[in-house]
């Protein structure tokens, strides 16, 4: 009996063992980013946001997580440096403690949105008129998560030469959806008109004449045209991918499909330049020009690419499938094992109750009070406007269930709805 149990204490393995075999399994499935950029401006409203360093919980690498970001500023460059320097942190401000990794995934369009509106807000308090787009995206793993308002586009290449948009262009001209929000709203679409009546260039919403429907900042312009960002979550296979994020300035001159073509085959630093060279190529420099290349590689370097298929057309028809939840594992590695990049998340709604979901998200504040689930300020029990209340577009049944906000992010929703003129008055 005695031998029995040395024997058995001398196949137990120590717990510090195990802890370090786990990290290296983790290790081992972690990809490897390799990123670069590239810029030539001309205006210089153009800036941009790489992070590799970020984590989940501060002090555990484990939890690490990369942001590579465009802000296309017009107008002055203001709300681009603006959102640089204060998305992110917004971002992250909106996530309830104690989140574990999938519930961290899971919350982050919410959180993304939260963070939209909330440097929308502060930004136009400053009183200036400047504007930007922005194409935000988070990288954590496989997943990859892309909020974006305007037309600063994000795309994925993947193996086997299949292009797919992560983003949802917000230009007037092209968005049949977002025109009639804005008119909804209480814009007005139209062309600039000239002597004699005649309507030239691109589609505009006025007061204001900008052509895009969703932005950050433009308080000049009217609050239908709105920070609430186009969200998408994919899962990328061990085939890994690659990023190209990129200003109007590229996509102006380039195709998607010409974009990725045209660095193929390059590391990224030098991709990001080739796809710049081919935008001023094609169009010269007439705008500001700024792309981001990420590529997210497998762990295992010999993982051959996989052959370019002959029907690309039947490729792009399977290239995004929903996850199911019956049979998640089972659909999860037959997507891998063919290359496919599975969809988590999509949302583009610009009503505010629908995106920021139900109550069971909200978070309390370290005195135990609810706080607004933008601004992150404390509210006390009778000052919370439930997200809800009074919309005809909320999921909820019960209007007095929160998310709350607070009276100013509540006048800025209802704003934002064409149920009232903005407060905000330019300085």
């Amino acid at each position: 009996m005695g031998s029995r149990d040395e024997r058995r204490r001398h196949n137990l393995v120590p717990l510090a063992a195990l802890i370090s075999r786990e990290m290296k399994s983790e290790k081992m499935e972690k990809p490897t980013l390799r990123y670069g950029y590239a810029a030539q401006s001309r205006k210089g409203e153009d800036y941009f946001l790489t992070k590799t360093d970020c984590q989940r919980i501060q002090g555990n690498a484990a939890s690490a997580f990369s942001v590579f970001a465009i802000f296309d500023g017009h107008n002055g460059s203001a709300a681009a440096t603006f959102s640089r320097d204060n998305l992110l942190n917004h971002v992250l401000g909106a996530f309830p403690r104690g989140l574990g990794r999938n519930e961290w995934l899971q919350a982050l369009p919410r959180a993304l949105v939260a963070g939209f509106v909330k440097t929308d807000k502060e930004f136009q308090s400053r009183g200036e008129t400047s504007g930007t787009t922005v194409t935000f995206v988070i990288v954590d793993r496989w997943t990859v998560t892309v909020a974006s308002v305007g037309d600063s586009r994000c795309i994925l290449d993947t193996q086997g030469g299949a292009v797919s948009e992560l983003t949802v262009d917000h230009r007037l001209e092209e968005n049949v959806e977002e025109r009639e929000r804005v008119t909804a709203s209480g814009g007005e679409v139209g062309r600039l008109s000239i002597v004699g009546g005649v309507e030239v260039g691109p589609l505009r919403c006025w007061p204001g004449g900008l052509c895009l429907s969703r932005s950050i900042g433009d308080m000049d312009v009217g609050e239908f045209i709105v920070p609430i960002p186009f969200v998408k979550q994919v899962k990328l296979s061990s085939a890994g991918g690659r990023l190209i994020i990129a200003s109007d300035g590229i996509w102006d001159a380039l195709s998607s499909e010409m974009a990725a073509k045209a660095c193929r085959g390059l590391p990224a630093e030098l991709a990001a330049r080739q796809v710049v060279k081919e935008a001023l190529k094609t169009r010269g420099l007439k705008d500001d020009t700024t792309c981001i290349v990420v590529d997210i590689i497998p762990p295992d370097n010999s993982i051959q690419p996989l052959p370019t298929p002959k029907k690309q057309n039947k490729l792009r028809a399977l290239f995004f499938r929903k996850k199911s939840h019956d049979s998640a594992n089972k659909l999860s590695k037959k997507l891998s094992a063919v290359g496919i990049v599975e969809e988590i998340f999509e949302e583009g709604s610009a009503m505010l109750a629908e995106r920021l979901g139900s109550g069971e998200c909200s978070s309390q504040s370290t005195t135990g009070l609810f706080i607004c689930a933008v601004c992150q300020v404390d509210l006390a029990p009778s000052e919370g406007i439930s997200v809800h209340a009074g919309s005809i577009f909320s999921m909820s049944s019960k209007p007095w269930q929160g998310p709350f906000l607070c009276a100013d992010c509540r006048d800025k929703k209802d704003a934002m709805e064409g149920k009232r003129p903005s407060g905000v008055k330019v300085a």
